[in-house]
């Protein structure tokens, strides 16, 4: 599970990045007339305002439950992931695109490529920066598994994570299709190649925002633990002396740090209704001791005495 103050490190370090990094980029852009750093300034600066939306979904997602969010509100974190994902598509990769193509219908003359070279250096060195404290954010959320780096990315529930991950990855592949585009540009005397760099850069950023969309949208709608996660929970329930059966566990993220379980029981009938409640009060203190971030258990039991009582608990 993703530690949220690592989360909030990774999204405070992209936003100071990228706030510096698309003001250089416009400025660049500006002297130098290339359609690939405009794309890249117009990236940053959505990258920017994404880090600002992630961190108010962190913030009301950690609001206290109420009458109106009687579980809370973690899932609004994967509200703003969406929210994040559709910006991605439509302003990053959408603009990017449209400037590629303006670029090739109307290319600029080529210019000394000095700032576009100074600022796209200048511009990885911070990219990098904020994309290795995401991937530690990404590692740390893993409880050091030894999973592989695509693995743990499909695996995270934290949109704060995987998204500031994704962010910056795409960020550092599309400099180097920014700094392609101006090198090969001058290098053929061909000002379309820039234009092409900022619809290669467009593209990229959609299938950024694709994945992300998949991946909010599996948790918007409830999806549950892992498999391995699931067995385990199964274990601890059945290792309990009182109970005869348990039905598979129907689990729901709420949040990076909030799951939600529901356990259907079956104890031994020659227990009392107190007995029950004890065996139950047992079983709960065990999962939630083995995985802390399951914070609500709701547990069905069945078959509590000879009469056949049910207790709902």
């Amino acid at each position: 599970m993703a530690n949220p103050n690592s989360s909030k490190t990774a999204l405070y370090g992209g936003l100071i990045a990228n706030i510096g990094i698309a003001l250089s980029k416009f400025v660049a852009a500006y002297f130098t007339r290339s359609s690939a750093m405009l794309s890249e300034g117009i990236h940053s600066l959505v990258d920017s305002g994404n880090a600002i939306l992630l961190l108010y979904g962190v913030s009301q997602s950690q609001k206290p439950a109420d009458a109106r969010h009687p579980f809370g509100r973690s899932k609004e974190l994967y509200f703003w992931g969406l929210i994040v994902a559709v910006l991605i598509f439509a302003i990053g990769g959408g603009m990017s695109f449209y400037e590629g193509i303006k670029h090739i219908e109307h290319p600029e003359p080529l210019t000394d490529p000095l700032w576009n070279y100074v600022v796209l250096g200048v511009a990885i060195g911070f990219e990098g920066w904020a994309c290795w404290l995401a991937v530690k954010a990404l590692k740390a959320g893993a409880n050091g598994s030894n999973t592989g780096f695509w693995t743990m990315l499909r695996q995270s529930k934290d949109p704060a994570v995987f998204a500031s991950v994704m962010e910056n990855l795409a960020a550092l592949l599309g400099l180097v299709f920014a700094l392609a585009g101006v090198y090969l540009g001058h290098q053929f005397n061909n000002p379309y190649l820039d234009g092409a760099a900022s619809i290669a850069i467009g593209l990229l950023l959609m299938l950024v925002a694709v994945f992300l969309v998949s991946r909010t949208k599996g948790l918007l709608v409830g999806e549950g633990v892992d498999a391995e996660t699931l067995e385990g929970m199964q274990v601890i329930a059945r290792s309990q002396p009182y109970i005869e059966h348990i039905a598979p566990p129907l689990t729901m993220y709420l949040g990076p740090q909030d799951i939600m379980m529901a356990l259907d029981v079956e104890f031994r009938n020659d227990l009392t209704a107190e007995e029950v409640e004890e065996a139950i009060d047992q079983l709960q203190d065990a999962i939630k001791a083995q995985y802390p971030y399951v914070k609500r258990i709701f547990v069905e039991a069945k078959a509590v005495s000879a009469r056949g009582r049910q207790v709902l608990k």
